[in-house]
Formats: C-alpha cells, sequence, structure tokens
C-alpha cells in the first residue's frame, strides 16, 4: 500500500510517499480501507517534536532519539471502510463506513491501517449518514476535544463563553456546541477568520490582532484555551472569569498547570486540564448533534496523499480555517 512514512524529525520534507506493507488485522482489530485522514497543528508539532517540554522526553523514547526507529505513518484521525475483521470482533462488519481516531498508534496517512475496536487509546465508530468521509474525519480531533473541554466547563443555558483560537479544528467545533447548548458565545481568532466564525453560529467575534480580550472589561462564566498563551496572559485570563467561572487549558504549559491548581485551590474559580479520552458518552453526545444537524463541518484546503508534506507546511504557517484535509484515494484491493 502507500502510505506517507516519517523518515525524520524536523520540516515536512520529511514525509516521504512511499509503498509499505498492507497490515493485516490480529484477532481483536479490524482493517480500514481510508478514505480521508487530516492535518492537525498537533501532527505538525508531532513531526517535529516541537513539543511542551513536558512531553519532548517521552516521545522521544517511544518513537526514536534521533529519528523514528521504525517504519512510522503519521496521522491520528481518519474515516473509511471496514475491509477485514479479527475472528473476534463482533462490533463491525465488512463493508461498514467508521471514522476513527488511532491514538499513538497514528498511521492514518495510509491506504490502509488496522485499529483495535476496543480500546482506551483509540475510537472507532460508525460513520454519520449525514456526514461525508472528509466531514467524519475530523469528529476524533475537533470534535471529541471540544465536547470534552465543553462537558468538563459544565456549560449551561445562557452563560457566556469565550473560545480563544476558536478558528481551528477544535474552535470551530467548539463554537457550534456551545451554541447548541444555549450558551452566548465569544470567539478570538485573527482577521480572516472572523466572517467563518460568525457563518457557524460566534455571538460576537474578536480580532486578536487588533484588541486583547482580556482588557475589555467583559466577564465570562467560561473561557477555553486551545492556543496556550503566556504567564501574563494567564493571570488576565483568570481575571475575565465571573465568580465560580471555569478556565479550561486546552494546551497547557507545565506552569499553568501548576497555578492553575493552586487557583483552584485557593479562589472560587475553577482551572482545568486534561487531555481528551473517547468516552461513549462524550461520543453519543457528540454524534445527536451531528445527526440533528446541529454541527457543520469547516473544510478550508484538500490535498491528495501525495501532497501531505505540502498541508503540513500551510497549516504550520498557522491559516488553517477548520480542518485540512487529505483525500486518500485509492485503486487497489487488499
Amino acid at each position: 500500500m502507500k502510505a506517507i512514512v516519517w523518515t525524520k524529525y524536523g520540516p515536512p520534507d520529511g514525509l516521504q510517499l512511499q509503498e509499505v506493507e498492507t497490515p493485516t488485522p490480529k484477532e481483536s482489530e479490524i482493517l480500514i480501507k481510508i478514505q480521508a485522514t487530516t492535518v492537525t497543528a498537533g501532527d505538525c508539532e508531532l513531526r517535529d517534536l516541537t513539543l511542551a517540554p513536558l512531553f519532548r522526553l517521552p516521545f522521544r523514547l517511544y518513537f526514536g532519539w534521533r529519528k523514528p526507529r521504525r517504519v512510522m505513518v503519521l496521522g491520528q484521525e481518519l474515516a473509511g471502510d471496514v475491509v477485514a475483521v479479527g475472528k473476534k470482533v463482533t462490533q463491525f462488519q465488512v463493508g461498514d463506513p467508521v471514522f476513527a481516531a488511532t491514538g499513538l498508534r497514528l498511521g492514518a496517512y495510509a491506504e490502509f491501517t488496522c485499529l483495535p475496536v476496543q480500546s482506551a487509546m483509540t475510537l472507532v465508530w460508525p460513520k454519520p449518514v449525514n456526514m461525508s468521509y472528509e466531514e467524519a474525519a475530523t469528529i476524533p480531533t475537533g470534535g471529541m476535544n471540544a465536547i470534552h473541554f465543553l462537558r468538563k466547563a459544565k456549560v449551561q443555558p445562557g452563560e457566556k463563553v469565550l473560545i480563544n483560537g476558536a478558528g481551528g479544528s477544535i474552535g470551530t467545533y467548539g463554537v457550534q456546541i456551545a451554541k447548541a447548548w444555549g450558551a452566548e458565545v465569544t470567539a478570538v481568532d485573527g482577521a480572516s477568520k472572523l466572517e467563518m466564525l460568525r457563518t457557524v453560529g460566534a455571538d460576537h467575534v474578536i480580532d486578536y490582532t487588533q484588541e486583547d480580550f482580556t482588557r475589555r472589561g467583559e466577564r465570562y462564566d467560561v473561557v477555553i484555551d486551545v492556543v496556550g498563551g503566556s504567564k501574563s496572559s494567564f493571570g488576565r485570563t483568570v481575571r475575565c472569569l465571573r465568580a465560580n467561572g471555569r478556565y479550561i487549558l486546552g494546551n497547557p504549559s507545565l506552569s499553568g498547570m501548576f497555578r492553575g491548581a493552586w487557583l483552584t485551590a485557593v479562589s472560587d474559580k475553577q482551572i482545568i486540564w486534561e487531555a481528551a479520552s473517547y468516552q461513549p458518552e462524550d461520543v453519543r453526545l457528540l454524534m445527536a448533534l451531528i445527526e440533528a444537524g446541529r454541527i457543520k463541518v469547516v473544510i478550508d484546503r484538500r490535498y491528495p496523499l501525495a501532497d501531505t508534506a505540502v498541508a503540513h507546511r500551510y497549516v504550520e504557517a498557522g491559516h488553517k480555517q477548520g480542518h485540512v484535509v487529505i483525500t486518500v484515494a485509492q485503486d487497489r484491493e487488499i
């Protein structure tokens, strides 16, 4: 099969289209023929290991110190069709359309991949009938993180929610989920993304290059930050919260985690950070919104599999609106 192999840490030219062996599913796995995958900011950070210091050492130990120690295919989310099942699999049959998150197995930048059907680190779920493969491929990163953060914040109807970095994968889902739950939503991002954010439901938009939301004098019940900021903006953001306000650190620094724990202990504010996990309750809540037509997936650009490195360059430039999708055109069977 064709796959984009991660040959070295660093710039996108380390992603190379190669022919590799098609995997065979184990007894509790399914083999998925991939129709679409995505490129996220997290994929770019992983590719060159420009991760938060907290994660750099363990990731190098896991993947390889100087370069990937084995043939490694990146890609963390996908949509496709089940083409083979292990003998212990009963949840899926050949021909079922699915979407999936691969976890640290990665492997979505390829024509085929194998995934376990029951794992805390991966997710495989039937594709919504009202979504294309390209749209469904965006659910694990954007949708699952957004609903996780909003559920942790216990967003209630009528509350004021601000999402910092609203124009990307997580933010575009987050704006729509918060609106569906009855919140008043303020979206913060660059000027080129503001009109798009209005179209997906944001009540108010702020161009961060022209105005600092922490200095406007507004108060919010919930702030969700998927960007990560400086120490000074952390303090100012906390002061933007109403009594009993919740500040969700979607991309926390080590110092932010320590400061957050202290502030939660000594004040009426809650500072929350926790990586999204694929809880069935979260998936069902998100699927209900999608199937009711409450979610519009924003796809900025589409690239063929061979141009995955080009897609990485575009995403890491920081101008992506919503999602960037890789379409996996295939002319072969297993």
